[in-house]
């Protein structure tokens, strides 16, 4: 693969062309980061509205038709619904690990399996997700195993 990178001149907008005999899923995945990288999410905590950039979302849930976003240390309520995400923020690092929760796969410190198939993971933060066992063969793929 060549990279080139040119500089515009002042006034220019910045652009990003590929060129490739076919579009894969690594290519699909830089085009989704790059995109992912201009957009912000809205959170709303105690009635404040923040940004939430979603590279530090450790994962999104649906509960009582609401949808939290966590992150580290906060935890945001979003407008979007679940399906919305997943398709917003397929071929990125996101996935869907159960019917209620979409799993950053960046943010996992390790994967262990549970009861029925299922698997349970470790996130950075310490919390714990379960991915069910429908949603295993894509966490695999996701983990390049």
């Amino acid at each position: 693969m060549k990279i080139i990178i040119e500089e515009c001149k002042p006034g220019e907008e910045d652009q990003i062309i590929i060129r490739c005999k076919e579009l894969d899923g690594h290519i699909l995945k830089v085009i989704s980061e790059l995109k992912m990288g201009q957009k912000k999410l809205t959170g709303i905590k105690d009635g404040v509205i923040t940004m939430v950039d979603p590279a530090n979302v450790f994962y999104f849930e649906g509960v009582d038709n609401k949808v939290f976003l966590y992150c580290k240390q906060n935890v945001y309520e979003t407008k979007l619904k679940l399906y919305e995400i997943e398709e917003e923020y397929s071929n990125t690092n996101f996935f869907r690990a159960s019917k209620s929760v979409i799993l950053n796969v960046t943010k996992i410190k390790s994967v262990s399996p549970a009861y029925n198939g299922r698997f349970e993971a470790l996130l950075f933060n310490g919390e714990k997700v379960v991915i069910s066992r429908q949603y295993v063969p894509e966490l695999k793929k996701k983990l390049g195993l």
